[in-house]
């Protein structure tokens, strides 16, 4: 277990670069199983979601490697159609084998997944809309299992718009016979970027990014050649990581037409942010103002930045209200920034920051992924020595945070956690 030492306090400045999308490459990843050959993706994060990801493809039966940020997927050879149990558990992303293998083989077997334990994340509209495709499932010792003699193309719609759903759907329907329209579909930039990617492999999908995607069938795909696209999470993360210490800095590879909510919100708090010819350069020289803001699915303000904002807003003048509408269970942060000084008073799925002058240095434990990331940016701008405990939570989706972080004049360092037996 690593845990991350930070010595709060110091102004962040420069230039750093923005990795790929997390959400991006897991699930391009996943749909390279539809291919016949080897698939190149480049700009591959190299964060423990994304080796998890490779140890799954492998399990099944693709050759898999990975040189720097460039991952070579061969589906060529045999491809299996179980993804086991000690592999999924780790990583929900791993459901997103279950379209791929279902429209390449007519048959999956998976686990179900785990992951952040940030609330209610079934798998019930993945199971109906495949259903309407033409897959019969059964579940049996905690494996889904789906078997489809031909997928049929449908006109499908979804309860909510769902990512994990969308893209199951989008990568099943591809080879199904026919036409598919997912109304109601997520419109996230991840979703994009799948769209992008299963046409370089030979699809025919138009509409992502909007409600309505649709999808008509082809008879084979092949491999291709992809680059992943930054992430949006990890820039957020950056941004407010910058301003918490009243710092100044370009993010380099972000691209703001994908951040937009998050931006206005940050010129609410009195922070500024600008394009640049490579990102964005986001700046402030005062003490930011109080924000309310919601979570909502894509374009709304993201579920993933909202604890690293919460941490940004603990420190505001005035009071903001936060409401949670994605994760029934994404505030357990709040009661480590209260351990910080933080004063943050949670009821259901709202939350009330009372901005403090500032917060103290204090040992932590992040418990899922952004809620590490959360704990970082809080004690970047805090006084005195913050740990991060479970920092494995924040590698799942960071590439080298620890090594960016100090690029940028933070004093932060990565620690092994020990372990004293007294008798």
């Amino acid at each position: 277990m690593n845990y991350l030492t930070i010595n709060g306090g110091k102004r962040l400045s420069g230039r750093v670069q923005i990795s790929g999308a997390k959400n991006s490459a897991l699930k391009l990843m996943a749909a390279s199983l539809l291919g016949h050959g080897t698939t190149v993706l480049t700009n591959v994060p190299r964060i423990s979601d994304v080796f998890t990801m490779i140890e799954v493809l492998q399990r099944l039966g693709a050759g898999v490697s990975f040189e720097d940020n460039t991952l070579r997927i061969d589906t060529s050879g045999e491809i299996s159609t179980i993804a086991p149990y000690d592999l999924v558990r780790r990583m929900r992303a791993s459901i997103n084998v279950l379209g791929p293998l279902l429209a390449r083989s007519g048959h999956a077997r998976v686990a179900m997944p785990g992951g952040c334990n940030i609330g209610n994340r079934t798998i019930d509209m993945h199971e109906a809309g495949l259903t309407q495709l033409g897959v019969r499932f059964t579940f049996d010792h905690g494996y889904l299992e789906g078997i489809a003699d031909r997928l049929v193309g449908k006109k499908l719609v979804l309860d909510f718009p769902s990512r994990g759903a969308t893209e199951n759907l989008m990568t099943a329907a591809v080879l199904a016979e026919g036409v598919t329209v997912i109304e109601n579909a997520a419109r996230e930039p991840d979703i994009v970027d799948l769209a992008s990617f299963l046409n370089a492999m030979g699809a025919q999908v138009w509409g992502a990014g909007t409600s309505t995607i649709e999808i008509t069938g082809v008879g084979r795909m092949s491999s291709t050649e992809y680059q992943v696209s930054a992430d949006p999470i990890e820039a957020g993360t950056f941004a407010l990581a910058v301003l918490a210490t009243g710092g100044d800095a370009e993010l380099a590879g972000a691209q703001p037409e994908t951040m937009e909510i998050f931006l206005e919100k940050l010129a609410l708090s009195g922070a500024e942010w600008a394009p640049t010819e490579s990102g964005i350069r986001v700046k402030c020289e005062r003490r930011p103002r109080a924000v309310d803001f919601a979570t909502l699915p894509y374009p709304g303000f993201p579920t993933d930045l909202q604890p690293q904002m919460m941490a940004f807003l603990v420190s505001a003048e005035g009071t903001s209200i936060v409401t949670e509408n994605v994760f029934e269970n994404r505030f357990a942060h709040t009661q480590e920034l209260v351990r910080m000084g933080a004063d943050i008073r949670t009821e259901g799925h709202h939350a009330v920051i009372r901005g403090v002058p500032g917060l103290q240095g204090a040992p932590v434990k992040g418990s899922d992924l952004r809620a590490g990331a959360a704990l970082v940016v809080a004690a970047l701008g805090a006084e005195g020595t913050t740990e991060v405990h479970d920092f494995h939570h924040v590698e799942r989706g960071y590439e080298d945070f620890a090594g960016k972080l100090r690029s940028l004049g933070a004093d932060v360092e990565l620690m092994v956690e020990t372990t004293s037996l007294q008798v």
